[in-house]
């Protein structure tokens, strides 16, 4: 649906390519800025006018962090609102493309995912008449300059939609500090420059974050992490009571460790929140000795016992564990999504939001979150590596059941029936 109104910002985004405009010159334009600021929308909706304002026939590339986030954050909004707009859209699932056309003319948008290092290949070859990098924050530099690279077309442009993240990033010390020396227009977005937020949307985001999270995607600022990581859990009041009855659902999230310790979660669904009932923690330094994988299996069916535990959520390098827990064919195992600060940043919401509620039967999780801190020694975002167990088997739980069933984030290694 096209909205009634656009802010100034939201208006400058969407003419700063016509030939009228006093930014026509520019060859890339740059928004970040606060979340649902209503900079994504008008991103992709001026990336597709301009392609039909300066070409015919030709090839552009959206990319975000996976395929499954451009569908998701850009082309399912995007083409009901160019069908609005009289365009007419085939969309290829498979081949990961769509061509839009209108009025004789008809452009193609390819989709690209660049999660990691060896995303970069996964473009190469191509050539494009435009780029639009949306999350350009969380990919890495590998993948946004190869992306980069294949813009060789005369008039090509490249279109660039962020989030704020660490201050020494590589993304804002080489594209937002040099934005001048890169002929680049760059836009910073608050949540007042989106017309669309009525005041109560505004606060519900603001109540989602703390810390660092809030500083970066509330007020926009790109800032160092410091300080406690969970800072709303400093107090008794943060935790709950189990709830009475069955759960409907019961899991169990593990980060194993020999040396280190061990901590296994297991997680129960009431009225469609989950809460952390109940928890198996073992450190060898605490109790003396160390346990073979088959005693720390031994916890895991103790903490399992009486429950229908349908899924067992296991520290993806813990392969001999895993190897285990097949092995006695009782539970389903999946290797959990190990990425730190994006997990961190689903647990933070979880909370916040009330999706997930630690019980005050955990006590050692209660321990961690109050000692797990951000390292401040470094210049990217990482928390200490120690206090960390129950820390990360909470992470594990949550990146998956957030995005559950999709193998983008896990693969799942089922029993024997």
């Amino acid at each position: 649906m096209i909205p009634e109104t656009f802010s100034k910002k939201q208006l400058r985004v969407l003419s700063w390519w016509n030939r009228e405009s006093g930014d026509f010159e520019r060859s890339a334009i740059i928004c970040d800025g606060a979340v649902r600021s209503g900079k994504t929308y008008v991103m992709s909706l001026s990336f597709v006018l301009w392609s039909f304002y300066s070409f015919n026939g030709a090839a552009f590339g959206i990319c975000s962090k996976t395929i499954r986030s451009v569908r998701r954050n850009i082309i399912n909004p995007l083409l009901g609102l160019m069908r609005e707009l009289g365009f007419s859209v085939k969309e290829r699932v498979s081949e990961n493309y769509v061509d839009i056309s209108k009025g004789g003319h008809i452009n193609r948008f390819y989709y690209f995912g660049g999660k990691d290092e060896g995303s970069a290949a996964l473009i190469q070859g191509m050539t494009l008449s435009g780029i639009l990098l949306d999350e350009a924050a969380l990919m890495p530099r590998s993948f946004v300059e190869q992306a980069l690279a294949r813009c060789s077309v005369e008039g090509a442009r490249m279109w660039f939609n962020c989030n704020p993240d660490h201050p020494d990033h590589w993304f804002r010390r080489e594209w937002i500090l040099k934005c001048s020396e890169k002929n680049a227009l760059y836009l910073h977005f608050t949540m007042d420059d989106n017309p669309a937020l009525t005041e109560s949307v505004k606060e519900r985001y603001r109540s989602l974050y703390s810390g660092a999270f809030y500083k970066r995607f509330v007020e926009g600022r790109w800032c160092a992490a410091a300080g406690a990581v969970y800072p709303f859990m400093d107090n008794d009041d943060a935790y709950y009571d189990v709830p009475s009855g069955e759960a409907a659902r019961y899991i169990i999230s593990c980060d194993y460790g020999t040396v280190n310790p061990s901590s296994f979660g297991l997680w129960g669904e009431f009225g469609g929140v989950w809460y952390r009932v109940g928890e198996y923690y073992y450190s060898s330094l605490r109790e003396g000795g160390q346990r073979t994988d088959e005693e720390h299996y031994a916890g895991l069916e103790q903490l399992a016992a009486g429950h229908n535990v349908e899924l067992v959520i296991v520290d993806p390098s813990a392969a001999s564990f895993i190897q285990t827990i097949k092995r006695h064919s009782k539970f389903d195992v999946v290797r959990a999504d190990n990425r730190v600060i994006d997990g961190i940043r689903q647990v933070s919401c979880a909370l916040s939001d009330g999706k997930i509620r630690i019980c005050r039967t955990c006590r050692d999780a209660k321990r961690e979150f109050s000692l797990y801190h951000w390292d401040e020694s470094g210049g990217k975002d990482a928390p200490v590596k120690e206090n960390d167990h129950a820390m990360d088997d909470i992470r594990y739980f949550v990146t998956y059941i957030m995005n559950e069933g999709e193998t983008l984030f896990v693969t799942a290694v089922k029993r024997k029936r």
